[in-house]
């Protein structure tokens, strides 16, 4: 097996020649990431969000009627204005709401709704709805295609967890990085590395290329090893909780990376959904809350927003097992001091329908359009599929 001292004793700088110069002017160890360079967490839960009772419209006399057994009092809502709540297992996103940290954009959806879970997500994914480009690039990899990569070497984008690499994340030139704890560390891409810088066409500049990889996946590995656990910040002891967690140390160690990206499971509610959905959205809520008190105490916070979403909502209507089937549009969050606080955009209405369900307010493109062009700072119309009008999601925007 080829350990690290022995790659690094193989791989001499003449070796890597004719790119080492531009290398080591880019990579030489010695350079740091720009610290007021922004950063998006992703958040995606998985299986479709019961969207109605997590942004609760308690104001309309037709919620109780559509949902008799699992509809939320409207007493215990974490309430937002006059007519809408959030879950009261939200307390962690409630605190958030009262510092002026938490966005919310009710009934986000893409026309035609498809309430496969695998073809929803698809879209999401890669912001196309052409099977045919649904196992190709995705919106974060385009996006990333676009801007510079990392100065220090870094990926551009990490997956926090033991989950398959989503689809968002490829692109043709950026690379995204795998791990699940600090000592775990897997580049991947798309499958063609040689794409990273451009057409080659000889199997030296492949090498080379490859080496230069290795040696900056050793760098940053080395750099996660010797990182500043997280703060005092109390997280949950749950799966997202240690993911977080993680987040918050890759932040503290100053990497280059501009993406962030987990997953939460367990959101497909079909029966008995009362207990199971109050604690995924406490685990949420609470993981979110302490990553952002976290951050905050490094002085980190102003830099990073969080975007959670689900690729599709619930019925309206709950079924005979107590639970909730595949719906359409729900409610996406951007979490962070850069956010501008409140609810964006209209709340569905529950008996304007199409199919049973409601129709969305906010096509998704838009959220992905104004979190790349007024957060990253990226060109988002390859990554969206378009141009697409941008919401007064953030400060000063």
């Amino acid at each position: 097996m080829l350990t690290r001292r022995d790659f690094l004793k193989s791989s001499s700088l003449l070796a890597l020649a004719p790119t080492v110069p531009g290398f080591l002017a880019r990579t030489a160890r010695a350079a740091a990431p720009d610290r007021d360079r922004r950063v998006l967490v992703v958040l995606q839960l998985d299986g479709g969000n019961d969207g109605l009772n997590t942004l609760v419209p308690f104001a309309d006399a037709e919620y109780a009627k559509l949902r008799p057994n699992l509809q939320q009092d409207p007493k215990r809502l974490i309430k937002l204005n006059d007519s809408v709540g959030l879950h009261p297992s939200l307390a962690g996103f409630g605190k958030l709401h009262e510092q002026g940290q938490l966005a919310i954009i009710p009934g986000v959806g893409y026309p035609n709704p498809n309430r496969s879970h695998f073809r929803s997500m698809a879209i999401w994914h890669t912001a196309r709805f052409d099977p045919e480009e649904h196992s190709g690039q995705g919106w974060l990899g385009r996006a990333l295609d676009d801007g510079p990569r990392p100065s220090d070497g870094s990926p551009s984008a990490f997956l926090l967890g033991d989950d398959q690499p989503p689809v968002a994340l490829r692109g043709r030139k950026c690379v995204a990085a795998a791990l699940n704890r600090p000592e775990d560390y897997a580049l991947f891409n798309d499958g063609s590395a040689a794409a990273a810088g451009g057409q080659r066409s000889t199997a030296d500049d492949l090498a080379a290329f490859v080496r230069r990889s290795t040696l900056d996946a050793y760098a940053t590995a080395d750099r996660l090893a010797t990182a500043t656990p997280a703060g005092d910040a109390t997280y949950p002891a749950t799966s997202l909780g240690r993911r977080m967690q993680l987040i918050a140390r890759l932040l503290r160690a100053d990497l280059g990376a501009r993406v962030y990206y987990t997953i939460q499971g367990g959101y497909d509610t079909h029966a008995a959904q009362t207990f199971a959905h109050a604690n995924l959205l406490s685990e949420m809520g609470g993981a979110v809350q302490a990553f952002f008190a976290d951050l905050a105490a490094a002085k980190l916070a102003d830099r990073v927003t969080l975007l959670a979403f689900s690729e599709f909502g619930r019925t309206i209507k709950e079924n005979a097992s107590t639970g909730t089937d595949h719906g359409t549009a729900a409610p996406v969050f951007l979490a962070g001091p850069g956010a501008k606080a409140g609810v964006t955009g209209t709340t569905p209405s529950l008996t304007d329908l199409v199919e049973g369900e409601p129709k969305m307010t906010t096509d998704f493109r838009r959220v992905y359009a104004t979190v790349l062009e007024d957060w990253l700072g990226l060109p988002s119309a390859a990554a969206a599929g378009g141009d697409f009008e941008r919401l007064p999601l953030f400060r000063g925007a």
